[in-house]
Order: C-alpha cells, then sequence, then structure tokens
C-alpha cells in the first residue's frame, strides 16, 4: 500500500504532517531538483517584470519559442511549449491519438494515466534486473508492426541509466521501419553535459518527438515550464491548435526566456553533480545493505535488503527519500534518492547509516 496519495516525489506536505513537523523542517530527496535553487539571474528578472501578471501572456508566446529555437538550434516551428511536461505528454498523447502503445517499465506515471485517458492499448516492456535495468537490443525485436507508438524515458526514471547511444540509433531506425512513433523524455539530459540528446537528429527523423522539461534543472518545479520538439512541422501545428488558450503563465514564459543564457548557472550545475553524485553513489555502494545502479541523472536508484521500510524509517529522521514500489516491475525494496548539495548529502548518509545499523543490532 503506498504511503501518500500522490503516485510522484515532492510530497512535502503530506510527509510532513504523518511526523508532526512542518514542510520546512523536511529535507527532500525524493524529488529531483537542481539543489542550487533558482538561478539568481531569473530571481532579479521576475522581481523587476511583477508587471506581466497584469496583462494577458501572448497567445503564440512568440519569443518563448524562438529562446527555445535558438538555444536548439531549430526551427521555432519545431518546437510547442506547455505548462510543465507533464502538460506536453497529454497534448502529445492527445495529437497522436495512437492505437497501441508500448511502454517501457518501470517508468513515469504521466504516460499511462494520458495513454489509459485516449483509450488505446498498452503494451509493457520490462526492463529486467538481470541486465542491469538497462535497456538492450531484445526491444529490437519486441518491435512489431502491431505497435504503433514507444515511449522511452532517456535517461530513465527512476533508474537513472541512459541507453547506449547507438542502440538509440538503432532503436529509431527500426521505428522509422515499422512506422511507429518513438516518443523520448528527455526531462533530464540538461543534466549531462557531455550529451545532446536526440534533438540534433530530429530533422531526419520526422517519426521521433523530444520532450523536455526546464523546471527540473532550473528548479523552477512551481512555475511548470516543459516543451515538445518535432521537425513534423505540420503535426505540431496541429497540436498547437488543440492546446488550450494561454497554457502557460507569462512569468513561465519570462523564465523560459532567461535561463537558457544562464551559462554560469549550467557551468556551476554540471561541477556540482559530476562532484556530488560519483560521492553519493560511493557512501551508499560502501552499505553492504544496498544494491546502487550507476545513474547518470540527478538522482540514484537504489534497493534495500534489510527488509524494512527505508521511506518511513528515514521519514522519522525528518528525510523524505522517493519510494519506488508503485513503479510497475518494482517492489517495496526500490527506492530512488536526489543527489541534493554536499552537506544534504551527507545527511542522508549519515541517516542511512543510523538506520542500518540500528537494523544490524536488532538483527
Amino acid at each position: 500500500m503506498a504511503l501518500f496519495h500522490s503516485a510522484h516525489g515532492g510530497n512535502i506536505r503530506e510527509a510532513a504532517a504523518m511526523v508532526g513537523v512542518s514542510a520546512e523542517d523536511l529535507l527532500d530527496f525524493s524529488a529531483n531538483i537542481n539543489p542550487a535553487g533558482m538561478p539568481a539571474s531569473l530571481k532579479q528578472v521576475l522581481l523587476n517584470n511583477v508587471a506581466v501578471a497584469e496583462r494577458y501572456p501572448d497567445p503564440d508566446y512568440q519569443q518563448l519559442h524562438q529562446a527555445l529555437a535558438a538555444h536548439h538550434q531549430v526551427p521555432a516551428d519545431w518546437i510547442l511549449a506547455g505548462n510543465g511536461e507533464t502538460e506536453s505528454i497529454f497534448t502529445l498523447v492527445k495529437g497522436l491519438l495512437p492505437r497501441r502503445v508500448m511502454l517501457v517499465t518501470p517508468g513515469f506515471a504521466e504516460y499511462r494515466r494520458a495513454l489509459q485517458l485516449s483509450g488505446c492499448d498498452i503494451v509493457d516492456y520490462a526492463l529486467r534486473e538481470e541486465d542491469g535495468w538497462q535497456i538492450t537490443e531484445a526491444i529490437l525485436d519486441a518491435l512489431t508492426g502491431g505497435v504503433d507508438c514507444l515511449f522511452l524515458c532517456t535517461p530513465n526514471n527512476p533508474t537513472g541509466l541512459l541507453p547506449d547511444a547507438s542502440l538509440m540509433h538503432d532503436i529509431a531506425a527500426r521505428c522509422r521501419q515499422l512506422g511507429i512513433t518513438l516518443v523520448l523524455d528527455e526531462a533530464f539530459m540538461d543534466f549531462l553535459s557531455d550529451r545532446e540528446g536526440f534533438i540534433p537528429h530530429l530533422a531526419e527523423n520526422r517519426h521521433i518527438w523530444v520532450l523536455r522539461s526546464l523546471t527540473k534543472f532550473y528548479a523552477i518545479p512551481g512555475l511548470r515550464l516543459g516543451y515538445l520538439l518535432s521537425s513534423n512541422t505540420q503535426a505540431v501545428a496541429r497540436m498547437r491548435e488543440q492546446q488550450m488558450p494561454w497554457a502557460i503563465n507569462a512569468f513561465a514564459a519570462l523564465a523560459g526566456e532567461v535561463v537558457l543564457n544562464d551559462s554560469a548557472y549550467q557551468k556551476e550545475t554540471w561541477e556540482w553533480l559530476n562532484r556530488e553524485r560519483p560521492r553519493l553513489r560511493q557512501a551508499l555502494e560502501n552499505m553492504p545493505e544496498l544494491s546502487v545502479w550507476p545513474g547518470v541523472a540527478n538522482y540514484l536508484f537504489l534497493r534495500c535488503d534489510t527488509g524494512i521500510d527505508l521511506q518511513q524509517a528515514l521519514l522519522r529522521q525528518h528525510i523524505l527519500i522517493r519510494s519506488c514500489a508503485n513503479y510497475p516491475g518494482l517492489d517495496a525494496r526500490y527506492y530512488r534518492v536526489a543527489v541534493r548539495s554536499a552537506s544534504e548529502n551527507d545527511r542522508l548518509i549519515a541517516a542511512l547509516d543510523d538506520v542500518l545499523s540500528d537494523r544490524d543490532r536488532a538483527d
């Protein structure tokens, strides 16, 4: 039974109430948000432009789309921004109207919810622990003419693993050959300083759609801003016509125009993650009760073999981690932890040491 009502991380209000503290007193490792916080450049722009709330946003969000296009070096008519990437998922499913979709599991819950609302058939393709939870070439044989759409999260959520680049191109080619629409969720790709994702290859792959998020890397989940990209401009235009008017608030649209130019913030984020992720991973791997996978994003996926509820045990120490028990294909042994600042990561490591040593003493 799930501990929280929400199917996602970041539910600090409900978690804090369970242990009788305020939300501010809870250290949240359940949501994969940049611990640097909102860029200072954006804070200043928002403070200086409070008056944008007094008028309607541009219904076409022209400046936002031009900023995104310039950032990715693609035409603006390839892009459709939305109220967070989740809204873009629902927009995409509504526009594509697939009949039979393959979902890689475990994976982000909102793909399934959007697809179920559309009434299509869903085929699960289960990743296996014996394969290191990694996609292998076996998926190529699983893709058949009976499937007309494939959803892939790269890096995967919750495992943080990224498929081999050559395999990604093989999957793209297989989908093109069979007339399968390929949807690539690259919500965490910005955290990888050495990878561009599939956007540079969209021109020759009109069957591919890429989903992106700005809320995680730039720590603006409350503003909500995501977008989809495709070189199939006619299809993008149809989805734009179906989108609810003023789907993006004026502050979120302004954020998208500003943050992409903050190269100092981007560099500092990459340096932090390249330093803290391996350090946190090594500390977790040193705990014999835990198995940890080599994720490349700003979170780590692990299994706890002690039989205790690790989420509840840490919550009593005012630390919230993400239980993965509600992901298809996983159970209550699996968890996801965000990578946070050095001091916060140290606090998590100490709490885990305490919780797991208590278990050892009890045994």
